[in-house]
């Protein structure tokens, strides 16, 4: 029986397009995660091989969906062979259940993981110009400076925390936040 799993890394990403390929392809169950790859804690992977039996393929629309680096990988590899089930990817169009393919399997891997590192290397190179231009990350303070001062002297005044909120152009949350921390 074909299986197939498919993975994005956030809420905001969507499986159709994983989706479709592995249906063309002939895949059958469906097993899915939203979970980074780095996670190691994905119950549709869990649930996959729950399922798995001697004779199975799992079928994967690219590599880095199933597992992020080449030992994740290579350990994945045995553990299918180890139940008797092969892999197939479509995108590096990959099949283990030949030899060629299974050493393609290895080199793809390999070459996915340099990518991957690649890419971190260059975040974090790129983050720490912008530190050294004084730049930080995350989201601008909703309550500069000016705000806290004039929320200050409103809360000496009164507790009407909505409409302090409407007057500095908060939310009302954030209002009854800053109070329970000073006050």
């Amino acid at each position: 029986m074909k299986l197939r799993y498919a993975r994005v890394s956030t809420q905001d990403q969507n499986l159709t397009l994983q989706t479709d390929a592995l249906l063309s392809a002939g895949a059958k169950r469906i097993f899915n995660d939203t979970a980074t790859g780095s996670n190691t804690e994905r119950a549709g992977l869990k649930e996959l091989f729950d399922h798995i039996r001697e004779g199975d393929c799992v079928v994967v629309w690219r590599l880095d969906r199933i597992a992020r680096s080449l030992k994740d990988l290579i350990d994945l590899s045995a553990e299918l062979e180890r139940r008797g089930a092969q892999l197939i990817s479509l995108h590096e169009n990959i099949d283990t259940t030949t030899t060629t393919g299974k050493l393609f399997f290895h080199i793809f891997g390999a070459l996915a993981e340099f990518e991957r590192n690649l890419i971190i290397e260059r975040t974090q190179a790129g983050l720490s110009a912008a530190r050294a231009r004084g730049r930080k990350g995350g989201r601008k303070r909703v309550l500069t400076r000016e705000k806290i001062s004039t929320l200050e002297l409103l809360l000496e005044r009164s507790s009407d925390y909505a409409s302090h909120a409407q007057m500095l152009g908060v939310s009302e949350r954030k209002v009854r936040r800053y109070a329970s921390k000073c006050y």
